[in-house]
């Protein structure tokens, strides 16, 4: 390159590259496909999320009834229990199947069934045992399954305390 062609090259105004109409379409159309698609899946994640965030709270105690009132022929007992649901507050029924055990330590067992989540019974048939009206899954006194359920049924928490029977969140049964 001639000292003139140099010099020519130095003085002409610098040229900028512009964005051509189709780039220009193409970044806005992509911005706003990125903040629409945002805007529906983050409510999404936060949905799922949240529930792993949030404190896990402990099982309430609820008051059900005198310890000298339960026996050891299992009783049906109905109670309520104060439940949360994000925003809605409502009383739900439960219902127990309470009894004391040989060595006299007070249970209480859930009366979903576990093999279709039917409502047992105790002693239906004149057998100590409770009975599943839907399929016939029967429990022992304790709880074990005896017939069709493949696992026994759930307990309730229980403390006793100052001659009052107080029933917590279920477990895993520990009798069976």
């Amino acid at each position: 390159m001639s000292n003139h062609e140099q010099h020519d090259s130095e003085h002409q105004p610098v040229k900028r590259k512009e964005m051509s109409r189709r780039q220009f379409l193409s970044y806005t159309l992509g911005g706003t496909t990125a903040f629409m698609i945002g805007g529906a899946v983050l409510p999404m994640v936060r949905f799922a999320v949240d529930p792993l965030l949030a404190k896990g709270s402990e099982s309430a105690l609820v008051k059900v009834l005198d310890e000298n009132k339960v026996t050891s022929e299992p009783q049906e007992v109905r109670f309520k229990v104060h439940q949360v649901d994000a925003w809605y507050e409502s009383e739900t029924q439960k219902v127990a199947w309470i009894s004391k055990d040989a060595s006299n330590k007070v249970f209480a067992l859930s009366p979903i069934c576990k093999h279709l989540g039917c409502t047992v019974a105790w002693n239906t048939h004149g057998k100590s045992e409770y009975d599943c009206p839907c399929h016939d899954a029967r429990y022992s006194k304790d709880g074990k399954n005896i017939t069709v359920a493949n696992s026994p049924l759930d307990e309730y928490e229980v403390v006793v305390k100052d001659g009052v029977v107080y029933l917590g969140g279920i477990i895993p049964n520990t009798r069976a």
